[in-house]
């Protein structure tokens, strides 16, 4: 289990919420994450021989990605595809990771 904080700036007004990641698989091609947090979220996530990717299915929702370290372009991406909250909550969860696996 790895845990992680969110912050969200709105106008000034910060927002802190914690996540966890109690869930991580290694599929060889890709990887498969839970987070809970204030919502429940699979992401599946991995490399192509040209693009990094995100798919979150229970959302309907994907975007590229960069590396996982870079939090400020998951960020936007993510944001855009599943909501202010949930995206900085993948983002975050996905930072958490960076200096645990190779990608």
């Amino acid at each position: 289990m790895l845990t992680f904080n969110c912050t969200k700036n709105v106008n000034g007004v910060i927002e802190k919420w914690d996540g966890c990641i109690n869930k991580f698989i290694n599929y060889g091609s890709h990887y498969e994450i839970k987070i809970e947090s204030r919502s429940s979220i699979m992401v599946l996530f991995g490399k192509s021989s040209s693009i990094a990717f995100c798919s979150i299915p229970d959302f309907g929702a994907g975007c590229h990605l960069v590396d996982l370290k870079d939090k400020f372009w998951n960020t936007e991406k993510l944001v855009d595809v599943l909501g202010k909250v949930d995206g900085i909550t993948v983002a975050q969860a996905l930072y958490s990771l960076s200096d645990k696996i190779k990608f």
